[in-house]
């Protein structure tokens, strides 16, 4: 599986476009990039989600507990761009009263997303620290990410022969030709 998560800042609000399979193996990526949207301490985080295919509810739970760590901070995430097979994903998981979609969930019931609390003013909403992956995981009920390993370096390449593990290319030479 390979889910490609970037982060778009925009005035008021940062976009996070995910695209490919999301699920269980790309869970690490995924809270990573909603992490990074978290950061900005924009007001609104809005998901799009259109590129994306949901193999299992792993992620559309890492999604709903992204949306509730940022309603409890007075901020907002929106899913936008969902195909009806996400759509359809959402209400048999239950998570349709948690993750705010841009539109109903089926022909004609609309989604109600969770009420937001009303920010202070004069308060910041922005989080004082912050979120860590391993708290998006913990609030979707999955275990923390391995650590990553840090990749090998690559063998020089040899002056003759080319880069390591690279082999020169034959051609095919008529026979007859050197008789």
């Amino acid at each position: 599986m390979h889910l490609s998560v970037a982060v778009v800042p925009a005035p008021g609000q940062v976009v996070v476009r995910l695209t490919g399979d999301a699920g269980r193996p790309t869970l690490p990526r995924l809270a990573a990039g909603l992490t990074r949207a978290a950061e900005h301490g924009t007001p609104s985080v809005v998901v799009d989600v259109a590129g994306a295919r949901f193999h299992d509810r792993a992620a559309l739970r890492t999604l709903a507990g992204f949306s509730d760590t940022l309603s409890a901070a007075g901020r907002r995430c929106r899913v936008v761009g969902a195909p009806a097979a996400t759509r359809r994903q959402v209400a048999e998981a239950g998570l349709a009263g948690v993750l705010e979609l841009d539109g109903p969930l089926t022909g004609a019931d609309p989604v109600r997303p969770l009420p937001r609390p009303a920010p202070e003013s004069g308060t910041d909403p922005r989080p004082t620290q912050p979120l860590p992956v391993g708290s998006l995981l913990a609030a979707a009920g999955l275990p923390a990410p391995a650590p990553e390993e840090a990749p090998r370096p690559r063998a020089a390449a040899h002056p003759v022969r080319g880069p390591a593990g690279a082999s020169r290319r034959r051609v095919p030479v008529p026979l007859d030709r050197w008789r």
